[in-house]
């Protein structure tokens, strides 16, 4: 029998706004530069055993923000358990896409990337970019691009999560608002090139 899938909207509190802004910026520049559909941001809610969409832009980013899904599920499910990014040019015949948490969503890509947002060894979600030109999959730079935005976005969720929401700016010579500048100097250079 199969089961089916109930997204259900969080009543978690938002995060920081500056966060959120971050986290959008984050997929709206990924959808850009890889000429996606779509692309989002799910964070892991490991006592839930869910992921929570962060930040959508593109398809469903009117009602998709706050959804909970199953974490052990799909894609963004294998990328989160392993750690590992993962590219698929041809869903129909991917065995690991759950194609009924897709149409849940009202969108069902045919081809995607993710990778996992790491932050010192540990999972905190996933960044996933929907139907992106088939130029901006064909290699091993625009995995490490991906994985650029996702360091991003992992940066901006420890700031996040280490020191709640702000009413200041951080501390010029706060460690992780230093690693937040040179990832976004890197993502410029790359961007640029």
């Amino acid at each position: 029998m199969a089961q089916t899938i109930t997204p259900v909207v969080s009543a978690a509190p938002r995060p920081d706004p500056v966060v959120a802004e971050l986290l959008q910026s984050v997929v709206d520049t990924a959808r850009a530069i890889f000429g996606a559909q779509a692309s989002s941001i799910m964070l892991l809610d490991p006592a839930a055993d869910e992921l929570i969409f962060e930040a959508v832009s593109g398809q469903g980013q009117e009602f998709l923000v706050g959804r909970r899904f199953p974490a052990g599920r799909g894609i963004a499910g294998w990328v989160a358990a392993s750690g590992e990014p993962m590219v698929v040019d041809d869903l129909h015949d991917s065995v690991s896409f759950d194609r009924a948490i897709a149409e849940s969503t009202g969108y069902v890509p045919n081809a995607l990337m993710a990778a996992p947002l790491i932050r010192r060894d540990r999972v905190l979600g996933v960044l996933e970019v929907l139907d992106p030109s088939p130029q901006a999959r064909s290699g091993l730079p625009e995995l490490d691009l991906l994985g650029l935005f996702a360091r991003q976005a992992a940066v901006a969720l420890h700031v996040l999560t280490s020191y709640g929401p702000r009413s200041a700016p951080a501390a010029p010579d706060d460690p992780s608002r230093t690693e937040l500048l040179r990832l976004l100097s890197e993502a410029r250079r790359l961007v640029g090139d």
